[in-house]
């Protein structure tokens, strides 16, 4: 692969030191970042050079928590609070088909991309009509067709609205089919290695929607087989009162219980957190996926992430299920995050950089990838966004991570995922994204159609 330098760009490494270059260099080959600096590039030979002028490089950004399958379904529910939307929108993601999920992912991979992000987690728990192994296939088709880095989170539900959960009834999984199906998938894909595109994790859906035995069985099937797991948690006040009716104590308790809060675990949401539960957090570095605009969306509060990091919580972003946060938009994340964090603590409750770490660095962290991705420095692999700060909408804003962070959603010059160009000029380059978009429509009509007959 021919080397690439970018220069003459700002720099944000987003490393431990947190280095900044005013402007630098990035030069990466064979897919790994093999110089950054401060200064002239230096001359390879045979290398592509591309000028940074006016732009900032930074990390690539990661996505620590989705639901892809959604983006068929955007729009519905938008009053709703979240056990209701759940009811409302279950009976429609009762119709999937590979057809919709092949949609939905495709199109929703392709919009982080321009978003700028190159490592996405989606967390998908619907397996309607034996569809389970088709749908994992279409969905790391998908990855591979758009080029991203993917964490499939291969979710499960075994409770029932007759066993007091919300799902419909034939909709969930039976408990050995779930593992056997999740187990399948582990063995099938799951890549372990250093740079690898694609991992498997284990994500029961939440605790409201899944069995004490499928949790516990699953935290053991993730530990056999040395991957990570996943689930939703703390999310609604409804969900904690579930717990203390059901389980006599608070989720974190509960899922302490059940073998699960340790450093291989992350949780999506994470809102409704007392300093026991993130003292008990941050001592087993267990990770928070942060989601302020569905949190927003829907309603349910306000996660304190200065809390969080200062009890030792890994935390990352995640946009969340496109039903629930209609736009998608990863960068976007990052001033929301910031602005959340104020409205609860103040002004000084977190700075651009802090919110441009957890889109980066703190996402790597919370994945187990903090080794390989999330920060640019020598040796990595070269996930790079190079944001294009010469527009209107950041014209006259010196510091660039403040343009980036606090400015409107800043266009790409280049995203690159292992090196490779995924964005280009503010164009994907891995699809036609008019396409994506007709073939989503037809998706979205069609299960439309299907719930309005």
């Amino acid at each position: 692969m021919t080397a690439i330098v970018i220069e003459n760009a700002a720099v944000a490494a987003v490393d431990a030191a947190g280095t900044e270059h005013r402007r630098g260099h990035v030069a990466f080959e064979n897919g790994v970042i093999t110089a950054v600096g401060e200064g002239p590039a230096p001359r390879i030979e045979g290398a592509t050079y591309l000028d940074g002028a006016g732009c900032l490089a930074a990390p690539g950004l990661v996505n620590t928590h989705h639901h892809l399958y959604q983006w068929a379904t955007r729009g519905y529910a938008t009053d709703h609070t979240l056990f209701e939307w759940l009811v409302d929108l279950y009976p429609v993601w009762a119709r999937i088909g590979p057809a919709h999920v092949a949609a939905s992912n495709t199109a929703g991979l392709a919009w982080l991309a321009l978003s700028g992000c190159t490592t996405a987690a989606d967390h998908h728990y619907v397996y309607p009509d034996g569809h389970a192994a088709d749908l994992v296939d279409v969905q790391i088709a998908a990855a591979a067709q758009i080029g991203v880095r993917l964490h499939l989170a291969r979710g499960s539900m075994d409770r029932g609205v007759s066993d007091g959960g919300l799902p419909p009834d034939h909709l969930v999984e039976d408990i050995d089919a779930a593992l056997a199906a999740t187990a399948d998938a582990i063995d099938r894909h799951h890549d372990p290695a250093p740079g690898s595109m694609l991992r498997i994790a284990v994500a029961p859906c939440s605790p409201f929607s899944v069995s004490t035995e499928l949790l516990r069985e699953s935290a053991a099937l993730a530990r056999d087989k040395r991957v990570r797991l996943h689930t939703h948690l703390c999310e609604t006040l409804d969900e904690a009162e579930f717990c203390r009716q059901v389980h006599g104590c608070d989720p974190v308790e509960y899922m302490d219980k059940v073998d699960w809060i340790a450093e291989d675990t992350w949780l999506a949401h994470a809102v409704h957190l007392d300093a026991d539960a993130q003292r008990r957090l941050g001592a087993a570095r267990t990770g928070v996926a942060h989601c302020p605009s569905s949190n927003a969306r829907l309603g349910t509060g306000l996660a304190d992430v200065p809390a969080m990091l200062e009890a030792g919580i890994p935390v990352g972003l995640g946009v969340d299920g496109a039903a629930s946060q209609e736009a998608g938009h990863l960068g976007e994340e990052l001033r929301q995050a910031l602005y959340t964090a104020r409205q609860l603590h103040g002004p000084h409750a977190m700075d651009a950089r802090t919110a441009l770490r957890l889109g980066t660095i703190g996402g790597a962290r919370v994945l187990g990838r903090d080794a390989e991705i999330g920060s640019l420095e020598v040796g990595k692999q070269a996930d790079i966004a190079l944001w294009d700060l010469t527009g209107l909408g950041h014209a006259g804003i010196a510091d660039p991570v403040a343009a980036l962070v606090l400015g409107p959603p800043a266009p790409l010059r280049l995203l690159t995922v292992a090196g490779n160009p995924i964005v280009e000029h503010g164009e994907l380059r891995t699809a036609d994204t008019a396409t994506l978009a007709g073939d989503l429509a037809t998706a979205s009509a069609n299960l439309r159609e299907a719930r309005d007959a």
